[in-house]
């Protein structure tokens, strides 16, 4: 598939993503009539003695086949998404994405999430507040040093709505993009009256200004932290309600939570006392390690009300994804990545 191809794409409703039907997925009983058949032509047809017999391998994989197992699993999953209509919350949820580790999916997680509710017709604002500016890349968003972007508003006290654009692929998604001067913000921020509160105060004049146009109120904003507890994530922390925590399944992501926590702990006494960490999301889980069933099992254990029951995989199409400038909603919809986001964000939509 090339970049102008995908480039086109547009993401379906939110019932289509999560059925199976919609992605033409066989059930394990086509699947197993569709091998019978293919096994019986190969039977048929004249084979040397020295060639294996092909009908027995593929007669082994019956619906007892860890494959079968797992498209039938797969089925059931997007079954459960099948028609199901996402509740709008009574309030903006402001989420702030946060972990101070890198490369553990805050990213991935907070444009698959976003792009996830928007396609189920909720409006979602995402700001990248992280200098690489990876979030507006994934959202095929302009982000060069000449745009305007969210380093104004922070410096330079620009209007929020004179920055965020809308995403080009996903309907009710909208995004204030980061630049490089981001990297430089730490410095001049410190100088600055209210540094801690300034993104706050930019949302909420964006918010009753969108309600003065007649325009609809958002319902959820993510804040894409980048991977550091300055003072770029202490205006992220400022500004939500909750914090949203990706965990890679490995054992330095336990280290790093810890550190984190005790950073939110200062936060809700000092800045924020509405501050709340209301979700955990397990990431890059490899379930061909005991180590990552481990860890997975760890987190559960000590935040059982935080953790979500869906669990995002190790997956090459969500990693392919933003070099094509798209999330893995558009780049692949039918990917077990696309379906773990999908079933995160019905989980954070509903509770």
């Amino acid at each position: 598939m090339t970049s102008s191809e995908t480039s086109t794409q547009r993401i379906p409703p939110f019932v289509s993503l999560g059925s199976a039907r919609a992605f033409g997925v066989p059930s394990v009983a086509t699947a197993s009539n569709h091998l019978n058949s293919v096994a019986g032509i190969m039977n048929g047809a004249k084979v040397s003695r020295e060639t294996p017999a092909i009908g027995n391998v593929l007669d082994a994989l019956d619906d007892d086949s860890p494959i079968a197992r797992e498209l039938a699993h797969e089925n059931r999953r997007r079954e459960r998404l099948l028609d199901r209509n996402l509740p709008k919350p009574e309030k903006t949820r402001v989420f702030t994405v946060s972990n101070q580790k890198g490369g553990v999916g805050k990213t991935t997680t907070t444009v698959n999430i976003a792009a996830a509710l928007a396609a189920a017709g909720l409006n979602v604002l995402v700001i990248d507040i992280d200098p690489q500016g990876n979030a507006s890349t994934a959202l095929g968003i302009e982000h060069h040093a000449d745009v305007d972007s969210i380093y104004d508003v922070l410096i330079n006290d620009m209007a929020l709505e004179d920055v965020v654009a809308p995403c080009p692929d996903i309907n009710n998604l909208i995004c204030a993009p980061a630049t490089i001067h981001l990297a430089g913000a730490e410095i001049e921020l410190v100088s600055l009256v209210a540094r801690e509160q300034r993104l706050r105060r930019a949302i909420d004049v964006y918010a009753k200004s969108r309600q003065k146009k007649g325009e609809e109120r958002l319902d959820y904003i993510f804040i894409d932290c980048p991977p550091s507890l300055g003072l770029l994530t202490v205006n992220a922390f400022c500004a939500a309600g909750e914090v949203l925590i990706p965990i890679q399944c490995e054992y330095y992501a336990l280290e790093g939570l810890s550190q984190l926590l005790k950073n939110i702990e200062m936060i809700q006494k000092h800045l924020n006392a509405d501050l709340e960490v209301s979700t955990i999301l397990l990431t890059m889980y490899d379930g061909r390690t005991n180590l990552a069933a481990q860890v997975a099992a760890e987190v559960r254990q000590h935040f059982p009300d935080q953790v979500l029951g869906a669990v995002v995989p190790r997956s090459v199409r969500i990693s392919e994804a933003p070099s094509y400038q798209q999330t893995v909603m558009t780049y692949d919809p039918s990917s077990s990545g696309a379906l773990s986001y999908l079933e995160a964000a019905a989980e954070i939509a509903e509770r």
